[in-house]
């Protein structure tokens, strides 16, 4: 494997390594789910975002927290509510005495790591606060601008079957996450090793720091400069325009789409030590990738089942695009 390097000297291998530490470390909370924690350091990787949809008790909040933990960083965990402001996320300013001025006091958005948990019992007016910040890495209050700490990355929950009191989340914010996951249940076997072990959101509280949020900074560097051939990008671009001219979807994947799916399997390649793609990069990141920038018609959807019918199609479409060889 020809190695390459960071501005900072950090070789693919040496990346790998330190990648399967954070992998390690991540490990000891949540168990028998390798693919899930794997696309969550990928996301992480590929300077994105996070959506875990699936029903309650099954550990997406130790996710976060557990990816947290793992890495010397700034946490804030924001239960998400209909009572929720855009100001309670990004900030206040208040008046001070002392100075006889109006000082802006930071929100909870103002960290490395961010839980928005059950992102979509929230207005669509609060949940619009956290698209500039998700796309830009800023945020904009009192006329003025503030950057956002780096690394900076939203992990966002939400139940798919809890309808009542929810605001389901559109289009242009759903794209601004690079993937949406499902932890799904664990087996019975790493399901009676919890009971056993007692591994629980507190138990995520006990993990020390692997990586400095400067040495993500780095891998994400890295990640940049893993190599994707041109028989590769037509690859990518065959699944995208396929989604584009379905006649099971009203919208395809955008341009931002396609990024996102290229930014991830440099991502995955350099997870897996390798520093360039291959077509299985593609092909295991697409459905979490694309399914949720995806409008799937009317005539083949169903509300209830609406992330299922896009993931399905998604699936199915990358099974009938020629693999290159």
């Amino acid at each position: 494997m020809n190695e390459i390097q960071s501005e900072e000297g950090l070789d693919v291998s040496a990346a790998a390594q330190r990648v399967r530490s954070l992998q390690e470390s991540v490990g000891q909370v949540i168990r028998g789910k390798p693919e899930v924690i794997e696309l969550a350091i990928v996301t992480l990787l590929a300077h994105g975002h996070l959506l875990i949809e699936d029903v309650p008790g099954v550990g997406k909040t130790t996710l976060a927290y557990a990816l947290a933990r793992s890495f010397d960083c700034t946490f804030h965990r924001i239960q998400f509510t209909s009572d929720l402001m855009p100001s309670d996320l990004t900030g206040v300013s208040i008046f001070s005495q002392a100075t006889g001025q109006f000082e802006f006091r930071k929100g909870p958005l103002f960290a490395n790591v961010v839980l928005a948990d059950e992102i979509n019992r929230t207005t669509p007016k609060t949940q619009s606060a956290l698209l500039e910040a998700m796309s830009e890495g800023n945020i904009s209050a009192e006329d003025q601008t503030y950057s956002l700490p780096q690394p900076f990355v939203v992990i966002a929950t939400q139940n798919p079957i809890e309808h009542h009191g929810t605001y389901p989340l559109p289009e242009s914010q759903l794209d601004r996450f690079l993937m949406r996951i499902r932890m799904g249940y664990p087996s019975e076997e790493d399901e009676k090793d919890i009971l056993k072990t007692g591994i629980n959101y507190q138990s995520a509280e006990k993990l020390q720091p692997v990586l400095g949020g400067e040495e993500i900074l780095e891998l994400q560097k890295v990640v940049e400069q893993v190599k994707v051939e041109e028989i590769l990008l037509d690859y990518l671009m065959a699944i995208v325009k396929g989604t584009r001219e379905s006649e099971y979807l009203d919208l395809g994947v955008s341009p931002r789409g396609a990024m996102a799916l290229y930014r991830s399997a440099q991502a995955l390649a350099l997870l897996r030590g390798r520093d360039y793609c291959v077509p299985d990069d593609i092909k295991a990141l697409a459905v979490a990738v694309l399914a949720h920038r995806i409008l799937v018609s009317s005539k083949y959807s169903s509300p209830l089942h609406r992330s299922e019918e896009s993931e399905a199609i998604i699936g199915d479409l990358v099974s009938h695009v020629p693999v290159p060889i």
